[in-house]
Protein backbone atom coordinates (compact mmCIF):
# COMPACT_ATOMS: atom_id res chain seq x y z
CA UNK A 1 0.00 0.00 0.00
CA UNK A 2 1.47 3.29 -1.05
CA UNK A 3 1.62 6.52 1.45
CA UNK A 4 -0.96 8.23 -0.08
CA UNK A 5 -3.32 5.11 0.36
CA UNK A 6 -2.40 4.78 3.90
CA UNK A 7 -3.22 8.13 4.57
CA UNK A 8 -6.51 7.98 2.57
CA UNK A 9 -7.22 5.36 5.23
CA UNK A 10 -6.64 6.42 8.34
CA UNK A 11 -8.76 9.48 7.01
CA UNK A 12 -11.42 7.89 6.17
CA UNK A 13 -11.27 5.78 9.88
CA UNK A 14 -11.02 8.83 11.37
CA UNK A 15 -14.35 10.91 9.87
CA UNK A 16 -16.17 7.22 9.83
CA UNK A 17 -15.48 7.22 13.87
CA UNK A 18 -16.02 11.03 14.20
CA UNK A 19 -19.42 10.36 12.69
CA UNK A 20 -19.94 7.28 14.69
CA UNK A 21 -19.16 8.80 17.98
CA UNK A 22 -21.57 12.41 17.38
CA UNK A 23 -24.64 9.80 16.22
CA UNK A 24 -24.25 7.67 19.12
CA UNK A 25 -24.17 11.11 21.35
CA UNK A 26 -27.36 12.11 20.32
CA UNK A 27 -29.10 8.46 20.37
CA UNK A 28 -31.80 8.33 22.87
CA UNK A 29 -31.76 12.75 23.16
CA UNK A 30 -34.88 14.66 23.59
CA UNK A 31 -35.48 17.61 20.79
CA UNK A 32 -37.59 20.01 21.92
CA UNK A 33 -38.08 23.25 19.66
CA UNK A 34 -38.37 21.24 16.23
CA UNK A 35 -39.80 22.44 12.89
CA UNK A 36 -43.11 23.22 12.87
CA UNK A 37 -45.59 23.04 10.39
CA UNK A 38 -45.61 18.84 11.07
CA UNK A 39 -48.87 17.08 10.96
CA UNK A 40 -51.17 16.08 13.10
CA UNK A 41 -50.13 13.11 15.00
CA UNK A 42 -53.31 12.35 16.46
CA UNK A 43 -55.01 12.29 13.01
CA UNK A 44 -51.91 10.15 11.75
CA UNK A 45 -52.90 7.62 14.31
CA UNK A 46 -57.09 7.57 13.57
CA UNK A 47 -57.42 8.88 17.24
CA UNK A 48 -58.59 11.63 19.50
CA UNK A 49 -57.37 12.41 23.36
CA UNK A 50 -59.66 10.54 25.32
CA UNK A 51 -60.25 12.31 29.04
CA UNK A 52 -56.89 13.63 30.69
CA UNK A 53 -54.61 12.96 27.76
CA UNK A 54 -52.22 15.79 27.08
CA UNK A 55 -49.70 13.66 24.82
CA UNK A 56 -49.31 11.47 22.45
CA UNK A 57 -46.24 9.58 21.95
CA UNK A 58 -46.12 7.94 18.43
CA UNK A 59 -43.29 5.48 17.99
CA UNK A 60 -42.17 4.72 14.38
CA UNK A 61 -40.37 1.62 14.07
CA UNK A 62 -39.58 -1.54 12.20
CA UNK A 63 -40.30 -5.34 12.22
CA UNK A 64 -36.91 -5.60 11.99
CA UNK A 65 -35.50 -3.04 14.89
CA UNK A 66 -33.67 -3.97 18.41
CA UNK A 67 -34.08 -0.82 19.73
CA UNK A 68 -37.57 -0.25 18.92
CA UNK A 69 -38.31 -3.09 21.26
CA UNK A 70 -36.73 -1.47 24.21
CA UNK A 71 -38.33 1.66 23.02
CA UNK A 72 -41.30 0.01 23.51
CA UNK A 73 -41.09 -0.60 27.07
CA UNK A 74 -39.63 2.77 28.07
CA UNK A 75 -42.67 4.02 26.53
CA UNK A 76 -45.35 1.90 27.12
CA UNK A 77 -44.15 1.72 31.25
CA UNK A 78 -44.07 5.43 30.82
CA UNK A 79 -47.78 5.75 29.49
CA UNK A 80 -48.88 3.44 31.70
CA UNK A 81 -47.52 5.79 35.09
CA UNK A 82 -48.72 8.76 33.43
CA UNK A 83 -52.75 8.70 32.27
CA UNK A 84 -52.16 11.97 30.56
CA UNK A 85 -49.84 10.05 28.36
CA UNK A 86 -50.93 7.62 25.32
CA UNK A 87 -48.35 5.30 23.03
CA UNK A 88 -48.78 4.45 20.30
CA UNK A 89 -46.16 2.65 18.02
CA UNK A 90 -46.57 2.39 14.08
CA UNK A 91 -44.45 -0.03 11.65
CA UNK A 92 -43.10 2.02 9.04
CA UNK A 93 -43.16 -0.97 7.25
CA UNK A 94 -46.79 -0.92 6.99
CA UNK A 95 -47.27 2.60 7.06
CA UNK A 96 -44.40 4.62 5.20
CA UNK A 97 -46.63 7.15 4.33
CA UNK A 98 -46.02 8.19 8.26
CA UNK A 99 -42.83 8.58 8.16
CA UNK A 100 -42.63 10.36 5.01
CA UNK A 101 -45.34 12.96 6.55
CA UNK A 102 -43.19 13.18 9.86
CA UNK A 103 -39.95 13.32 8.07
CA UNK A 104 -38.32 10.36 10.12
CA UNK A 105 -35.56 8.26 8.20
CA UNK A 106 -34.10 6.37 11.11
CA UNK A 107 -36.02 3.88 13.93
CA UNK A 108 -36.81 3.89 16.23
CA UNK A 109 -37.92 7.78 16.21
CA UNK A 110 -40.54 8.75 19.34
CA UNK A 111 -42.29 11.83 18.15
CA UNK A 112 -44.33 13.38 21.06
CA UNK A 113 -47.86 15.90 20.32
CA UNK A 114 -49.47 17.94 22.54
CA UNK A 115 -53.46 17.39 22.89
CA UNK A 116 -53.96 20.10 20.01
CA UNK A 117 -51.73 17.53 17.63
CA UNK A 118 -48.78 20.42 17.51
CA UNK A 119 -45.19 18.69 17.90
CA UNK A 120 -43.68 18.76 21.11
CA UNK A 121 -40.63 16.90 20.96
CA UNK A 122 -38.51 14.89 18.68
CA UNK A 123 -36.23 11.71 20.13
CA UNK A 124 -34.09 9.34 18.09
CA UNK A 125 -33.32 5.73 19.37
CA UNK A 126 -33.91 4.68 22.51
CA UNK A 127 -35.18 7.38 24.82
CA UNK A 128 -33.82 8.18 28.17
CA UNK A 129 -36.58 8.03 30.10
CA UNK A 130 -35.84 10.28 32.82
CA UNK A 131 -35.00 13.19 30.26
CA UNK A 132 -37.97 12.18 28.58
CA UNK A 133 -40.64 12.61 31.46
CA UNK A 134 -38.92 16.03 32.31
CA UNK A 135 -39.55 17.19 28.92
CA UNK A 136 -43.22 16.22 29.17
CA UNK A 137 -43.83 17.42 32.70
CA UNK A 138 -45.25 21.03 31.43
CA UNK A 139 -47.25 19.58 29.04
CA UNK A 140 -48.48 16.93 31.42
CA UNK A 141 -48.87 19.48 34.18
CA UNK A 142 -49.46 22.76 32.77
CA UNK A 143 -52.62 22.25 31.47
CA UNK A 144 -56.24 21.24 32.35
CA UNK A 145 -57.74 18.08 31.67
Amino acid sequence: MSGTGLLVLIAALVVATALGLVLRARAGRVRTGVATGSPDGWALTGSVPEGAEQVLLLQLSSPVCTPCRQTAGVLAELASEEPGVRHVEIDVAERPEVARALSVLRTPTTIGFDRTGRELLRVSGVPRRAELAAALAPELRGRPA
